[in-house]
């Protein structure tokens, strides 16, 4: 499994709380929603390494 890194974060309790609904909609944890859109950005935006875009399609 890959290694994963941890941080602290904080988030406006309203927005956590919009985050949890979508999440749970998508049947996802917050955490893993939040990684999820993370990746959808950075892929969009064209800054997501192309060794993990390699890796994630792999998985």
């Amino acid at each position: 499994m890959a290694k994963r890194k941890n941080f602290p974060l904080r988030i406006d309790p309203k927005l956590y709380d919009a985050l949890e609904a979508w999440a749970n909609d998508e049947f996802r944890s917050v955490n893993s929603h939040m990684e999820f859109l993370l990746r959808e950005s950075l892929k969009k935006a064209g800054r997501l390494p192309k060794l993990q875009e390699r890796n994630k399609e792999e998985d």
